[in-house]
């Protein structure tokens, strides 16, 4: 996957294709990869960022098929621009995950929010779409946005997971959309499903699902203590926490790794673990 091409129709089994757009990044990794189900009709999941080359590898790919669907993981700007020009070039209607619309004051100035998606419908969790012998079913999986859905494919055992989980790297999570809390019982979710492999929107397909689930809760569990373990030892500005926490980070990811550290500080002071007094955090009373 790290020497992937931009722009070509990759057959990853009878009812799905992937297509790389080139748009890599620190947190893109190789850029957004865009996903075909189906042979006869089409659904198109994550159509990308609105690049001409991406519309125009898309429509190739396409080949004049029809394409009943446009379905969307979630509105960051690497994943649902390139749905307009694609319902317009198809004629398909943009349906999946709700609008959301916010300023990003984070640090993910690769993929602020796409204010101007507007889907024809919104699917809940658990709806289904279908066409010629294909079915997928909506999975909502709150957390790295309060939006982002999911997308199992039934006849195959396939789960769409956008940015949910991906095959390079843990997910960003970051405040005031970003929720840890929704992002960990979303990832209980996963857990408890019998999911065959994830397509992911950024890197390789995961072969063992349960098990890269299990390793990111872990994770997350493992940052979470050294975050309390650094509030005992009195550090509690997130800059120092980042500094202790994350040695020898790229430079361009540190504002991800505060909001990250902040998103599982909230998630405490939810539980009643800490509070914050001004920059600084201390453990709860």
């Amino acid at each position: 996957m790290d020497d992937a091409t931009t722009g070509v129709a990759e057959q990853l089994e009878p009812l799905v294709a992937r297509i790389l757009a080139a748009n890599p990044s620190p947190f893109t990794y190789t850029g957004t990869q865009t996903y075909l189900v189906g042979t006869t009709d089409l659904a198109v999941i994550d159509p990308g960022p609105d690049l001409p080359e991406h519309l125009d590898a898309l429509i190739a790919a396409i080949a004049r098929r029809s394409v009943r669907a446009i379905l969307c993981t979630h509105t960051h700007r690497d994943h649902s621009p390139a749905s307009r020009p694609l319902a317009a070039a198809t004629g398909a209607p943009i349906i999946g995950c709700a609008p959301l619309a916010l300023d990003d004051d984070g640090p993910r100035s690769d993929a602020a929010f796409d204010r101007d998606y507007l889907p024809d419908r919104v699917l809940a969790d658990g709806e289904r779409l279908s066409g010629m012998g294909w079915t997928i079913e909506a999975v909502a999986t709150p957390g790295h946005t309060s939006n982002h859905l999911c997308f199992a494919l039934v006849e195959s055992g396939a789960l769409f997971t956008g940015d949910h989980i991906m095959g390079w790297s843990t997910s960003v999570v970051a405040p005031p959309d970003g929720d840890m809390g929704a992002y960990m019982a979303s990832l209980d979710k996963l857990l408890r499903r019998d999911d065959r492999v994830y397509y992911p929107a950024h890197g390789p397909e995961v072969t063992t699902p349960q098990r890269l689930a299990r390793g990111i809760i872990g994770h997350r569990k493992q940052r979470e203590g050294q975050i309390l373990r650094l509030i005992d030892q009195r550090i509690g500005a997130i800059p120092d926490m980042v500094a202790r926490m994350y040695v020898g980070l790229d430079p361009r990811l540190t504002g991800a790794a505060g909001r990250s550290v902040l998103a599982h500080l909230i998630d405490l002071n939810n539980r009643g673990l800490v509070r914050a007094e001004g920059e600084l955090w201390t453990r709860a009373a």
